[in-house]
C-alpha cells in the first residue's frame, strides 16, 4: 500500500496549496500519506544550477537536462532508504484510468517527475523512470498539474482519507459499479427551477431505488 509519494520539480511552490485543502490536505498532515515536494535546481548543473539547454540537433525551446533529476532521485533514495517506482509526466506515457491508479497504489513508495519546456531529455525516461504517465492526449505547460491529478487519486484511495470508506466503493469507475459512470445524484430543494427529484427517490421503497440507480448507470 502506498506510503510515501515525493514530487520533483522546479516548481515546488505550486504544490503548496495542493497539501492545505480538502481531503488532501487532512491526509496529508495527518500522517496518512508521508507526501514532499522537492527543487530539481538544486540539483542544477554549474554555477547557475541550470535544469534545461539547448537541444541537441537545433529546434525551439529548452530541454530538460538528465543530471538534476537523476542526482534528486539519488540523493531522496540515499536519504530515506526507500526503493521507489518512478514515474515520469509525459504526453508520451500511457493515458491514466481507474485501473492504472488501483495498479500504482501497491507501490509503497513513488516519486513523480516532473517535466517542462520541450521535454525531458529521454535518458531519464529510458534508465531512471519505470513508467512514462499522461492524464490526457493534449499539451499541458508543464508536469506539475498531471503530477496534482495523479497524487490526488492516489491519496484520495487511502484509507480513512475519505470521509466515508463507502464512497470508494459506490463512485464512477469502481468495480462494485462494475467500471460504470455513477447515477445522477439529488439533494434539497425537491423541485429546483421546474426541475423536480425523481419520485422513485422519494418512494422509500429501497428496492425499487437500487434498481433504478443500477438502471442510470452508464459507462463512460
Amino acid at each position: 500500500m502506498l506510503k510515501n509519494l515525493r514530487i520533483l520539480t522546479i516548481f515546488p511552490e505550486m504544490f503548496s496549496q495542493f497539501q492545505e485543502f480538502g481531503v488532501i490536505g487532512k491526509a496529508i498532515t495527518s500522517g496518512g500519506i508521508n507526501f514532499s515536494v522537492h527543487d530539481l535546481r538544486e540539483q542544477g548543473v554549474g554555477k547557475h544550477n541550470d535544469v534545461d539547454d539547448t537541444p541537441f540537433g537545433g529546434g525551439p525551446g529548452m530541454v530538460m537536462k538528465p543530471e538534476p533529476f537523476f542526482n534528486t532521485v539519488e540523493n531522496l533514495k540515499k536519504e530515506y532508504g526507500e526503493s521507489p517506482y518512478i514515474l515520469l509526466t509525459s504526453p508520451k506515457g500511457k493515458v491514466i484510468d481507474n485501473n492504472k491508479i488501483l495498479d500504482l497504489e501497491k507501490h509503497e513508495t513513488i516519486y513523480i517527475l516532473c517535466g517542462r519546456y520541450e521535454g525531458v531529455d529521454q535518458r531519464v525516461s529510458d534508465i531512471l523512470a519505470d513508467e512514462d504517465i499522461s492524464i490526457g492526449n493534449y499539451i499541458l505547460s508543464g508536469g506539475e498539474i498531471p503530477a496534482m491529478v495523479i497524487s490526488d487519486c492516489l491519496i484520495r484511495n487511502i484509507p480513512g482519507t475519505l470521509g466515508s470508506a463507502e464512497s470508494l466503493t459506490a463512485e464512477s469507475f469502481s468495480a462494485n459499479i462494475k467500471g460504470k459512470l455513477k447515477e445522477p445524484v439529488y439533494t434539497k430543494p425537491r423541485e429546483f427551477l421546474g426541475h423536480n427529484v425523481p419520485e422513485i427517490l422519494l418512494s422509500g421503497d429501497h428496492k425499487k431505488i437500487i434498481e433504478w440507480r443500477k438502471k442510470m448507470r452508464k459507462w463512460g
